[in-house]
């Protein structure tokens, strides 16, 4: 359900939330770096499969690159980041306890059952991901240059990355004949926003 008014201080795009403090918007995308850098070094530990590997590589690699540019700013501003941002409302609060909750599980997980945990906690990660950057790119129209720059290259990187997370559930969902439906896959069952995969991509 969409809110009817905003919350002072933050911005809304298409019922996702960010703050408009530069402060607190730049600890959750830092906050968002640092669950998709350790749940892809638990990809390369806990999944068999070679492309979830590869995907999970890949997010340690572009996130923690995202990461130091984002902390370098963060430090030229003389702004001090919490590892863990205190949650501004109910909504990101059990956001952030869902986050815990699937680390917890992918930490026990291993094999296709990791594998599907993952790949579909990753497509709902990159929506809210992305409607975090949306919301805020439009709440703070006189951002810095290099703020703006930031959210240039998350707003494309972060749907490239959320296209290929759908793009390897299918092929894991189809592998594993669910049902012997052939229903296309749902990236639902690990975040209350996976909904939102309307978002930058399109469906298949």
């Amino acid at each position: 359900m969409k809110p009817s008014t905003t919350q002072k201080g933050m911005a809304e795009y298409r019922g996702f939330m960010a703050p408009t403090d530069e402060k607190a918007l730049l600890e959750r995308l830092h906050y968002a770096n640092q669950q998709e850098i350790q749940a892809g070094q638990l990809a390369q530990k806990n999944s068999q499969n070679a492309e979830v590997r590869s995907f999970g590589e890949m997010m340690v690699k572009d996130h923690t690159a995202m990461d130091e540019k984002l902390m370098a700013y963060a430090k030229s501003k003389g702004l001090k980041l919490s590892d863990m941002p205190k949650a501004m409302n109910d909504v990101e609060k059990k956001m952030m306890a869902q986050d815990k909750a699937t680390m917890e599980e992918l930490t026990v997980l291993q094999g296709a059952p990791f594998d599907s945990c993952y790949m579909a906690a990753q497509v709902g990660d990159h929506d809210a991901v992305l409607g975090k950057v949306l919301a805020a790119r439009q709440g703070m129209p006189s951002a810095s240059p290099e703020l703006t720059a930031m959210f240039t290259e998350l707003t494309q990187k972060v749907p490239a990355h959320r296209e290929q997370a759908w793009q390897i559930l299918g092929k894991l969902d189809d592998g594993m004949a669910v049902g012997g439906s052939g229903a296309s896959p749902a990236p639902a069952g690990n975040k209350d926003h996976a909904g939102h995969g309307d978002m930058g991509t399109k469906k298949n």
